[in-house]
């Protein structure tokens, strides 16, 4: 019963502290379940994302949480990708770079790894993002790279393949890594 009483005050405190007057915005976020003070996305979709790049404090405070945004997504391969590209990239980038990048990171992982390796075509607004392409060629060179064709599956099949299903030896199971 305490736990009860315990969450619903806290889902009380949440929507009172999250409706600011004159605005209406969301209080969860697709991903995480939580909104950030960088979420882009509100209701009425009147305000824009706002950036403060005016100070050295209020940059590193910005750039750390895009930063652990992008390592931490819950996803180990976006975790990696995403990562890694944000750390390279994010002290060069301007005040719309960081909107565009903040709209990547809004996305959902399994679509956005799907869109990432070529497996579904991404949507016209996705495409658009210079931060989603730029990844998007880094991941298409790596895998061009470092994978061979056959491991990867075509575009709209699922990128499910057993570690030696091109070995098909008298010893080796039928289908899949069995």
């Amino acid at each position: 019963m305490a736990t009860l009483r315990i969450a619903l005050r806290n889902v009380h405190r949440i929507v009172n502290t999250s409706a600011v007057a004159g605005r209406a915005t969301t209080v969860f976020r697709p991903q995480y379940g939580w909104v950030s003070t960088y979420f882009s996305t509100n209701i009425s979709n009147t305000q824009p994302l706002n950036i403060d790049l005016s100070n050295e404090e209020s940059k590193r405070r910005l750039y750390n949480r895009l930063l652990y945004r992008s390592k931490q997504r819950g996803f180990l391969e976006l975790d990696l990708v995403l990562g890694k590209w944000v750390e390279e990239h994010i002290h060069s980038m301007d005040e719309n770079g960081i909107k565009a990048l903040v709209n990547v990171l809004d996305l959902e992982n399994p679509d956005l790894w799907k869109w990432l390796t070529g497996q579904e075509q991404p949507p016209e607004a996705v495409t658009v993002n210079p931060v989603f392409s730029a990844v998007q060629q880094r991941v298409l060179k790596n895998l061009n790279n470092h994978s061979s064709p056959e491991t990867r599956a075509t575009r709209g099949r699922p990128w499910v393949r057993g570690w030696d299903d091109i070995k098909k030896g008298r010893d080796s199971p039928i289908t899949g890594n069995q």
